[in-house]
């Protein structure tokens, strides 16, 4: 009997291409003996218009049913089967437009061979139809799909396959009688696989599965899909995995099965991590979605298991030489590797050489003086002074300040820490045997740091190989970052060192998973270094998002580290009315002088136009001729940063200038931002911290301007280099003289007495009074051995009110400085005090005087034995002091909560920030290879 073919056409929604179809339909040499069109695409669609005649039919389905739903309606419009084997139905979709011989190939083969159930063409794609969609499908030891071929120009070289685990669902021929005995696609493989999980039930059932490479048939978008191409790289991988776990449900075993179920959930949180380290972060959200469908959804598995189980005839052996071995697997990879490579083999533009640009003698350069201006802290253990104080002891207790908790500082309160605290346990954790070295470290490498980010941040935007150099040596030793260092902002060095980075970062973050992940940590980095500088940094983002709007998604998420950082602080501080106060500087609070806006123009965070005033004043040169002088220095800088903007690379310098006016207007505003207490007065916010972005944005535009300026730029840059490393002299002299806030420090906080004591009773108070300028008495509580700068809180520094304990700690202090009848007794048992420690002032006014008359009342107090003179001021022991102290209060519910939040943002983000995809090769400055001569008879290249 003749063999008898029925072509179900199935048209969703949306369908372009069908006329395609039809026409390659009626083209074919051997036309099928019937025709079912399934419209799927609802109302007004292109199928519901057709008009056809003959043997041709037209249905409909609901829009949105699936392909195998569709093909078992079409064959209930069919009517029974007839007895005959040879009863064929052909699988199109509205994409899968036939060559003429299609039809003709696919049956040639079925008739000569008898045992073949399922016949499956080579499909091309419909816009280029030499390259092959899709030939063939199989699945890994794991139950992944994989097509055989994809992506390849057709030669031929595919041609000798024949069979297959499986074949795709547009143009599959196959037997009448075996897709009802198998029930059809699979109704929990809606999208994805059907046809592969098809194929594999019919090799179990015993018959076989072909390509027919002769046969060829158009296909657009993703076929697995079935020609619908909405949705993205995220959206196919969770169809991918749906299906996987699906079949895997599936095909196990009966003992496997509750094995399979209980790792779903685990297996997620594991391909997650391999997501981000493959830099699909899409994917993720879908991985759990999936993981939860299939072990609590409906998703038919039962069902599935007793089709299989019913049609079954061979074991699982027969098809494990059709499985993708690991030697398919590694060309695969590949492949797959070097298309990459071909999309970023080459930079259009040459760009220095780190060592023969220069780049390595600057930053040998910045080394060298980071180490003869820092070099009396070379044997210290620590640092401290201005802004600093020396770290924990432990790793363990670093870390332990970091979150909501417990914190010593004051009389102690519940609540979140500085993000600022989480840089400070990863400085700490990095020589952990000794945590406050640290610091003393960065104070050796800041400066070479910052020379090797400014020279990669400039070389992006420049072309001439020495301008980086230049460029990374006026801002690696420019006033802001010796400034920071001198007076003990560590937060605003962290900035100084990390914005040419965050730069770069932010740079490639709209086309790189990588970048963008780099970027967020960094802009974590500094906005917990330098929190003045949120709004600054938030619309340098936008800016960047809206100068490539392409990578969007890619850089949406740069903020996200930051946001969870903040949010705890940003709750307290909101709650009782000082959201200002998130701006404040972490670290010790210290006075700070501001400068005015001349000045702050002029690169100097605080009066004194950066020492300067002070270093002339002994040769008789008033402040106002420093001030001239200096504006006469700054020109080559200015001049500069805006003739950029008149050269053709104008976006660039556009941008490097918008930073130094965010940053000029950050530091003017700083300046008028008192929230932080220190004594009886409250201090400004540090404007060194805007200053950093300041001489960032200019050193940027300046080094543009170097780059395009055609005559006379060397002579020019050598000017730009010399003024920019003379400007920070008196800051180097400053520092090799010792003359500046920072100190080196044996590590200890309070006295050695009092540290020995700690060691006994880590919860003994020592009761700290400083004497003011003004006449008042500032007064702190230090619990073991004293305060170390993990233990500093904007939160306690910002404070606007006292509390109930804190009011009766400054009665207790303003008794004990005086003499009265008081009996402190009950109070210094309260709050554990064992030391009393009045603070050395040389000020010479109302404070030595307040001081004196302290020191006078204590002594005369029978309660408290003097110790003596210590390196940090008098001190007293309480005669009467309790053994029974004061322990640590809960840290509260929200710390694991807090923790847990940011462990799973920020190992997100690190895991995408390491670098897992081909690196861009970079050009290199020289003759273009295509202009050398040929070298195809060079007999030395030869040899």
């Amino acid at each position: 009997m003749q063999p008898r073919v029925t072509a179900i056409l199935v048209a969703p929604g949306g369908a372009t291409t069908l006329d395609k179809t039809l026409d390659g339909l009626s083209r074919q040499t051997r036309p099928p003996e019937a025709l079912v069109v399934v419209d799927a695409g609802g109302p007004d669609s292109p199928a519901g218009r057709l008009a056809l005649s003959g043997a041709a039919q037209l249905t409909s389905v609901p829009a949105g049913t699936s392909l195998g739903r569709a093909v078992t309606h079409a064959l209930r419009v069919l009517g029974p089967a007839t007895e005959s084997l040879d009863d064929w139905i052909w699988i199109l979709g509205d994409d899968n437009a036939p060559e003429p011989q299609a039809l003709a190939e696919l049956m040639g083969t079925a008739e000569v061979s008898p045992s073949v159930a399922v016949a499956g063409p080579k499909l091309m794609r419909f816009d280029e139809p030499r390259v092959i969609a899709e030939f063939g499908e199989t699945m890994t030891r794991f139950g992944a799909s994989l097509a055989l071929v994809t992506g390849e120009l057709d030669q031929a070289q595919h041609d000798v396959q024949a069979d297959v685990l499986g074949v795709a669902a547009g143009g599959m021929l196959v037997r009448r009688h075996v897709w009802e005995a198998l029930g059809g696609f699979d109704p929990g493989l809606p999208h994805v696989d059907a046809s592969l999980d098809f194929s594999t039930r019919a090799r179990l059932a015993g018959h076989r599965v072909v390509l027919v490479p002769s046969a060829r048939v158009l296909s657009q978008g993703h076929p697995e899909d079935f020609g619908r191409t909405e949705g993205g790289h995220a959206r196919r991988s969770r169809l991918r995995r749906e299906a996987q776990l699906h079949r895997r449900l599936v095909y196990s075993s009966p003992l496997a099965l509750p094995f399979h179920w209980l790792s779903l959930v685990p297996l997620a949180f594991l391909r997650s991590i391999w997501h981000l380290l493959a830099k699909n972060p899409g994917a993720v959200g879908g991985e759990f979605a999936t993981a939860f469908r299939a072990a609590f959804g409906r998703t038919g598995v039962a069902g599935a298991r007793v089709a299989l189980r019913r049609s079954k005839k061979v074991g699982w052996g027969a098809i494990r030489p059709l499985r993708a071995d690991l030697q398919q697997l590694r060309e695969r990879r590949v492949n797959d590797r070097d298309a990459r490579l071909a999309l970023v083999e080459d930079a259009a533009v040459p760009r220095a050489s780190f060592v023969a640009g220069g780049g390595l003698w600057v930053t040998l350069f910045a080394a060298v003086v980071g180490v003869i201006a820092f070099f009396r802290l070379l044997k210290s253990p620590a640092v401290t002074g201005g802004g600093l104080l020396p770290l924990d002891a432990t790793p363990g207790s670093l870390w332990h300040s970091v979150g909501n908790g417990w914190h010593e500082i004051g009389t102690g309160f519940v609540g979140p820490s500085d993000p600022f605290t989480g840089v400070l346990a990863v400085f700490g954790s990095i020589t952990f045997w000794s945590p406050s070295t640290s610091i003393v470290l960065f104070y050796f490498l800041a400066l070479p740091l910052s020379a090797i980010g400014a020279w990669f941040a400039i070389r992006r935007v420049t072309t001439r190989t020495w301008v980086p150099a230049i460029g990374a040596l006026v801002y690696s030793v420019s006033p802001p970052i010796l400034a920071a260092l001198h007076t003990g902002h560590l937060g605003a060095a962290v900035t100084f060192v990390t914005l040419p980075f965050l730069v770069l970062a932010l740079s490639s973050a709209h086309r790189s998973w990588s970048a963008g992940a780099t970027a967020s940590l960094l802009f974590a980095v500094v906005a917990a270094s330098t929190p003045v500088l949120i709004p600054a940094l938030v619309i340098g983002w936008l800016g960047a998002i809206a100068t490539r709007p392409r990578g969007t998604h890619r850089m949406l998420g740069v903020p996200i580290p930051a946001i969870a950082l903040f949010v705890p602080l940003a709750v307290a501080q909101f709650g009782r009315g000082t959201w200002w106060a998130l701006l404040a500087d972490p670290g010790v609070p210290s006075r700070t002088t501001p400068a005015s806006a001349l000045q702050l123009a002029l690169g100097s965070a605080e009066t004194g136009l950066n020492g300067w005033t002070r270093l002339v004043a002994g040769v008789g040169v008033t402040g106002e001729t420093m001030a001239v002088i200096i504006v006469l220095a700054m020109l080559p800088l200015g001049i500069l940063a805006i003739v950029s903007v008149f050269l053709p690379t104008r976006g660039r310098a556009l941008a490097a200038l918008a930073v130094a006016l965010l940053g000029y207007a950050t530091a003017v505003l700083a300046t008028h931002v008192q929230i932080t207490g220190v004594g009886s007065t409250t201090t400004s916010i540090w404007a060194g911290s805007g200053l950093t972005l300041y001489f960032a944005g200019l050193v940027g535009a300046a080094s543009i301007t170097l780059d395009r300026i055609p005559r006379f730029s060397p002579p020019v840059g050598l000017l730009f280099a010399i003024v920019g490393v003379a400007a920070s002299i008196p800051l180097l002299v400053a520092t090799m003289l010792g003359t500046t806030l920072i100190q080196p420090s044996s590590g200890r906080i309070l006295s050695a007495y009092v540290t020995a004591e700690a060691q006994v009773k880590p919860e003994v108070g020592t009761l700290v009074l400083t004497p003011q300028p003004d006449g008042s008495l500032g007064v702190s509580l230090q619990r073991g051995s004293g305060e170390t700068l993990d233990d500093q809180s904007t939160l306690d520094s910002t404070r606007q009110s006292l509390n109930a304990t804190s009011r009766d700690l400054t009665v207790l202090a303003g008794n004990l400085v005086s003499r009265s009848g008081y009996d402190p007794r009950a109070d210094l048992r309260e709050l554990g005090i064992g030391f009393v420690l009045l603070s050395q002032t040389d000020d010479g006014g109302a404070g030595d005087a307040l001081g004196t008359r302290a020191s006078g009342a204590l002594d005369g107090n029978g309660l408290f034995l003097p110790v003596g003179d210590t390196t940090s001021g008098q001190l007293w022991r309480y005669t009467d002091a309790t053994e029974t102290l004061p322990s640590h209060q809960p840290d509260g519910a929200l710390r694991p909560i807090v923790l847990i939040v940011w462990g799973i943002v920020f190992g997100s983000a690190l895991l995408l920030a390491i670098p897992t995809a081909p690196r861009r090769r970079r050009a290199r400055s020289g003759p273009v290879e295509a202009e050398l001569p040929a070298t195809t008879f060079d007999e030395e290249r030869d040899d």
